[in-house]
C-alpha cells in the first residue's frame, strides 16, 4: 500500500466521503475503485465514484436505509446509494466479490462475496482500473502496477488477458475505446489476445457494442481506436464494410485511400458521436461504386456513391440498434454529403437544399462533415472556400422565415377544398406540394390571398401534367 498524493483526497466530493465514513464507522472497509480513481490519478475530473466494501448488500441497505439504498444490481452485489446533496449523486457500492464461470461472455454464472480487496481487484479488467483508494486513510492499494501503466500510457489486462477477455466479451472494445479516449497504447500481450477473443465478442449485444463505439467516436482522435479495431479484428466484427476501403485508391484529389481518408475525416469532423458516426460512414459506399476514371489511368471515380452509402449506412445503423432519430441523422449526412454549391444558385435552389437536407440541425452536421471531408483529402485546403458563401446564403434565407414544408404554407387542405370545390383525396396533397414549389421559388407568395388566387392555375397545371 502506497501513500497517495495529498491533492487526491481533495478531489473526492464530501457526499462520497460521507458514504465511506459511514461504512468505516460500522467497521467495514470502504475503497474507491475503477474509473474514478484512474481519472484522479490522471488529473482528470471523475465522471462518477464507485465504492468497494466488505459489507454485504443487505448490510449496505440496512446501513443507508431503503429510501437511499436502491438494489440496482443486487444479483452482482451492487447497491446504489443516493446522496441527499444538491447534485443527488448516485454512488454504486459493491461488495468485494469473486465470480464463477462466464457462460455468455458477458456476465458471470455466479457471484461469491470475498473479504479480500486483493481478490476483488484481481477480477477487474485493466491494471489502470484495478487501483483502489481509501479516502479516509488517504491510501492507495495498487497490486498490479496500475500507476506504472498509467505513467507508461499503457492499457494492460489484469493477469492473463485471454482469461479477462474470455470472461467479458465487451472488454476488447473497452480496451480500444479507452486507448482512443486517453491516447494510450495497448500492451502487446493484451493487444495480441483480442484477435483470439473475437468469438466471445460476438456474444455481446449490439447495443453494448454500439455504446462503446459511440464513446470511442467522442474521443479526441477517434482514428486511434478505429485503427486498433482494424488491427485486432474488431472492425471486421462491428463494421466490416469499412474494411472494403483499405487499399481502395482514389484519384488526384485525395492523398489517401478510402479507409485512410475516412480516418482523417472522422478526426477532423467536429460534433457529437452521431455526427462522427456519419463521418465514419460518409464514404462507405465508395468501394462498391468505384469505376476507372476515363482518361486518367490509375484513377477512379465514384459516381453516386452517396446513394450506395446511404443504403449501407442505414443497414449498419439498424445492425447497431441505433435509435431511429440518430439513424436518420447519420443516413441523411451520408446521402447529402456530395453537394456542390455554385454562386449561380437561385434563392429557390438554396431553399430546396435546406429543405432536402432537413433543417438547421442537419445542416450543422452536414457542414461539419464537409469541413472534415475537405481536411481529410490531405492537401491543406480551406473548407470555407467551398461552403462559406453557401452558409451566408442559408443565413439570409433563414432570416426570411420562408416556407420549406407544406405545413409552412398560409393555406391548408381545407382551404384547397373550399376554394376549388374538391372532395378529400390524394389530389389535395398534390396541389399543396405544387403550391409549395412556387413559394420556394418566390417566398413573397406565401400570403393567404395570393395562394388562394393561385390555386385554380396550380390545379390546371397538375391535371395537365400529373405527378
Amino acid at each position: 500500500m502506497n501513500a497517495a498524493p495529498a491533492p487526491m483526497h481533495a478531489q473526492v466530493p464530501e457526499e462520497v466521503l460521507a458514504i465511506c465514513r459511514r461504512l468505516r464507522g460500522k467497521g467495514y472497509e470502504a475503497h474507491l475503485v475503477g474509473g474514478g480513481v484512474r481519472d484522479m490519478l490522471l488529473g482528470r475530473k471523475p465522471a462518477d465514484f464507485d465504492v468497494a466494501t466488505d459489507a454485504r448488500p443487505e448490510e449496505v441497505r440496512e446501513l443507508f436505509g431503503a429510501t437511499f439504498a436502491i438494489p440496482t444490481g443486487i444479483k452482482h452485489g451492487t447497491v446504489t446509494v443516493l446522496t441527499s446533496s444538491v447534485e443527488h449523486r448516485h454512488v454504486e457500492v459493491t461488495t468485494f466479490r469473486g465470480e464463477g464461470v462466464y457462460l455468455d461472455g458477458r456476465r458471470p454464472s455466479s457471484v461469491t462475496y470475498v473479504k479480500s480487496l486483493r481478490d476483488d481487484l484481481a477480477r477487474r479488467d485493466f491494471t489502470m482500473n484495478a487501483v483502489a483508494y481509501d479516502p479516509i486513510d488517504d491510501r492507495l492499494t495498487d497490486l498490479f502496477d496500475g500507476q506504472g501503466d498509467l505513467g507508461r500510457r499503457l492499457i494492460r489486462a489484469v493477469g492473463d488477458p485471454l482469461e479477462r477477455f474470455g470472461e467479458d466479451g465487451l472488454r476488447p472494445m473497452r480496451a480500444v475505446r479507452q486507448a482512443a479516449q486517453l491516447g494510450f497504447s495497448i500492451e502487446p500481450a493484451t493487444h495480441a489476445a483480442i484477435p483470439r477473443s473475437l468469438e466471445v465478442v460476438r456474444k455481446v449485444s449490439a447495443e453494448r457494442i454500439r455504446d462503446e463505439l459511440l464513446k470511442l467516436l467522442a474521443a479526441p482522435q477517434p482514428s486511434r481506436g478505429i485503427e486498433l479495431m482494424r488491427e485486432t479484428g474488431l472492425l471486421g466484427e462491428v463494421i466490416p464494410e469499412l474494411l472494403e476501403g483499405v487499399g481502395c485508391t482514389q484519384n488526384r484529389f485525395h492523398k489517401h485511400d478510402v479507409y485512410g481518408h475516412t480516418l482523417a475525416v472522422v478526426d477532423a469532423t467536429d460534433g457529437d458521436s452521431i455526427v462522427r458516426l456519419g463521418a465514419l460512414l460518409h464514404d462507405v459506399g465508395k468501394p462498391r461504386a468505384r469505376q476507372p476514371r476515363e482518361g486518367a489511368p490509375g484513377e477512379y471515380s465514384f459516381f453516386k456513391h452517396e446513394y450506395v452509402g446511404r443504403d449501407m449506412a442505414d443497414a449498419i445503423c439498424r445492425r447497431l440498434k441505433l435509435p431511429n432519430a440518430d439513424r436518420d441523422r447519420v443516413v441523411g449526412m451520408v446521402a447529402h454529403h456530395m453537394f456542390f454549391y455554385k454562386p449561380e444558385w437561385t434563392d429557390g435552389a438554396v431553399r430546396r437544399f435546406v429543405r432536402d437536407v432537413g433543417g438547421s440541425g442537419a445542416l450543422d452536421a452536414l457542414f461539419a462533415l464537409r469541413k472534415g471531408d475537405v481536411a481529410g483529402r490531405g492537401f491543406g485546403e480551406d473548407p470555407d472556400r467551398e461552403i462559406g458563401e453557401l452558409q451566408l446564403r442559408i443565413a439570409d434565407v433563414a432570416a426570411e422565415d420562408a416556407a420549406l414544408r407544406v405545413t409552412d404554407l398560409k393555406v391548408n387542405g381545407a382551404d384547397v377544398m373550399r376554394v376549388l370545390g374538391l372532395a378529400p383525396g390524394r389530389e389535395i396533397g398534390q396541389v399543396l406540394e405544387r403550391l409549395l414549389e412556387r413559394v420556394i421559388d418566390d417566398a413573397s407568395l406565401n400570403e393567404r390571398e395570393r395562394l388562394e388566387a393561385l390555386l385554380p392555375q396550380v390545379l390546371a397545371d397538375l391535371r395537365a401534367k400529373p405527378s
